[in-house]
C-alpha cells in the first residue's frame, strides 16, 4: 500500500525507501503521466529536473521510467534548481529537428526538509498540480497498485541551465558592472547551477559561501527559514557588506538579509511594490496589517490563502503583478513567468539598490508594530481541521473577557482583527500542526490577544476531549 500522507496540499513528499521508494515512484509517476495527458495532450512532454539529494538521481530513474510506461515523453534538464526547471517548461527545444514546447514539468525536490526525504513539485500547462490533482493520482494507485511497469531510462537531454542564464544576463543588462557588495550563501544546494554563472558574467561584486553541491549539505541545512543556518552569512555582512541573499535546497525561496534586517516576504513585497505602477500585489493572510495598508496607498493588495501553488494560480486568475509568501516564496508576474524563484527575486533585489532605493531607509518609514513569529502547536492530522472550525463557531460567540472584535475573515482559517491587530490561527496543509500569529501596536497588546486566543483553543480542545502537545 503507498502512504496517502505524502500526496500533501502543494506537491509530493516523503521520506525515501519507507515512504518513496523506487517502485512506488515508477506507479506514482505512471498515473501522473496519465493525467498529465488528460489536461493536456497524449503523448505529452514533461520537463523532469532533479536537486542535488543522495536518492534525487535514483527516484529520477523510476519517476522517467513510469512517465515513459504511461506514454509520456521526457526532457531531461538535469541537476538544476526548482526556478529553472519552471523556466523550461515556458520555452520552446529543437528535438530532432522538431520545435517542441513542454506540456508539464516534474522538479524531483526535498526543498529544505530534512535530507531524508524528497518528493515531486509538478506543473502541467504551466499551472500547478497540487490538492485535488493529487489526491486523483492516489485513488487511481489504489484501484491499480499491482501494475508492472519496466525500466525504461529513454529521455531528451535539454540544457534548460544555458538558457536561463542567457536569458537572466540579458534582462539585467543593465546591472553590468554594478559595485555595489553583497553576498550569497547557496547552502550546499542547488543554487549555484546556475547563479555565480550570471553574476560573473554581470561583472558583479560579491562573495559566495558553500556554493559547491552537496546532498549532505556539510555546513548548515538549506532552510534560510531558520535563524541559525544564516549564522555564516550574517557573519560575513558585518565584515564586508550591507546586503546579503539565503536560498533553500532548490533555490525557490529566499532570504534577503542587511546589517539592521532580515527582511520577509511581506516587506520585499511592499519594497518591490515601490517600483511598479499601479500594483496589484497577492499577499498571503499571515502578513503584517501595515503592509497591506501602505501598498494600498499607491496600489492595490489582495488577501489569499498561505501556500505556493495559491498563490501562483491567484496571480494568474487576476494577471496581478506580483505575490509573495513571507517564507520567501516570491512570484514576479511582472516582466517574468509568475512563478517562484530566488534566483530572479535575487537580481530584482539588486536591481532595486541599483536604482537607489535604500532598502534599511524604506523598511525604517513604515509604522512600528510587534509581529509575533509563527507559533506552532502539533495536532493530530485528523483533528486539527476540526479545531479550526469549532474556533470559528466558538468566536463568533460573545466571549467574556476577550478583546473587542472588529472584523473576522475567513481567507485561510480564521484572522481575527482587534482594534490595535490582528490574530491568526491556522491548519498546516503540509503538517500536522496548526500555526498561530499574533501582531499589535505593542508587544504587550500582543501578548494580550495571544492569551485570549490560546486559551480559546484550549476551550476547544477539551470540547474535542483531545491532549495537544
Amino acid at each position: 500500500m503507498i502512504d496517502k500522507n505524502i500526496f500533501r496540499q502543494y506537491d509530493i513528499r516523503g521520506v525515501v525507501n519507507k515512504q518513496l521508494t523506487k517502485e512506488n515512484t515508477k506507479l506514482i509517476a505512471y498515473h501522473l503521466g496519465l493525467q498529465i495527458q488528460k489536461k493536456s495532450c497524449e503523448n505529452a512532454y514533461v520537463v523532469v529536473g532533479y536537486d542535488i539529494r543522495k536518492h534525487s538521481k535514483m527516484l529520477f530513474n523510476s519517476l522517467i521510467s513510469g512517465l515513459n510506461a504511461s506514454g509520456c515523453r521526457v526532457l531531461n534538464c538535469g541537476l538544476v534548481a526548482t526556478g529553472v526547471n519552471y523556466f523550461a517548461s515556458f520555452q520552446t527545444f529543437k528535438i530532432k529537428k522538431q520545435k517542441i514546447k513542454p506540456n508539464a514539468s516534474i522538479m524531483i525536490t526535498g526543498s529544505h526538509n530534512a535530507k531524508k526525504y524528497n518528493g515531486f513539485k509538478i506543473t502541467v500547462n504551466n499551472e500547478p498540480f497540487f490538492a485535488d490533482d493529487l489526491i486523483k493520482v492516489y485513488k487511481q494507485i489504489k484501484k491499480n497498485p499491482d501494475i508492472k511497469i519496466k525500466k525504461d531510462l529513454s529521455y531528451e537531454k535539454i540544457n534548460a541551465r544555458k538558457l536561463y542564464v542567457d536569458y537572466m544576463v540579458k534582462q539585467f543588462s543593465h546591472l553590468q558592472g554594478f559595485k555595489e557588495k553583497f553576498a550569497i550563501d547557496c547552502g550546499n544546494g542547488v543554487a549555484n547551477t546556475v547563479i555565480c554563472k550570471i553574476l560573473d558574467r554581470l561583472d558583479l561584486k560579491y562573495k559566495a559561501l558553500h556554493t559547491i553541491p552537496d546532498g549532505n549539505f556539510p555546513n548548515h541545512h538549506p532552510d534560510p527559514s531558520k535563524e541559525k543556518n544564516l549564522a555564516s552569512l550574517k557573519k560575513l555582512l558585518k565584515k564586508d557588506t550591507n546586503l546579503g541573499f539565503a536560498y533553500d535546497g532548490d533555490a525557490d525561496r529566499i532570504a534577503v538579509l542587511t546589517q539592521k534586517h532580515n527582511i520577509k516576504g511581506d516587506t520585499l513585497a511592499y519594497l518591490f511594490s515601490k517600483t511598479m505602477k499601479n500594483p496589484v500585489i497577492i499577499g498571503e493572510v499571515t502578513y503584517s496589517q501595515n503592509i497591506f495598508d501602505e501598498i494600498n496607498n499607491h496600489g492595490k493588495t489582495v488577501m489569499d490563502k498561505t501556500g505556493y501553488s495559491n498563490l501562483r494560480l491567484k496571480l494568474k486568475e487576476l494577471n496581478a503583478d506580483l505575490a509573495a509568501e513571507v517564507s520567501g516564496h516570491i512570484f514576479f508576474n511582472d516582466r517574468y513567468y509568475g512563478y517562484d524563484d530566488a534566483i530572479y527575486a535575487t537580481l530584482r533585489v539588486l536591481e532595486l539598490v541599483f536604482k537607489g532605493v535604500n532598502l534599511d531607509k524604506e523598511i525604517q518609514k513604515l509604522p512600528g508594530v510587534y509581529t509575533s513569529a509563527n507559533i506552532e502547536m502539533f495536532i493530530k492530522e485528523d483533528i486539527k481541521f476540526d479545531l479550526i472550525k469549532k474556533l470559528k463557531q466558538k468566536i463568533k460567540k460573545h466571549q467574556r473577557g476577550f478583546p473587542i472584535i472588529k472584523d473576522i475573515i475567513k481567507v485561510d482559517g480564521i484572522r481575527i482583527v482587534f482594534e490595535y491587530g490582528w490574530a491568526l490561527v491556522r491548519a498546516s496543509n503540509t503538517e500536522p500542526k496548526i500555526v498561530t500569529k499574533y501582531e499589535a501596536t505593542s508587544h504587550a497588546t500582543a501578548i494580550s490577544y495571544q492569551t485570549a486566543v490560546e486559551n480559546l483553543i484550549k476551550e476547544v480542545l477539551d470540547e474535542l476531549n483531545y491532549t495537544s502537545s
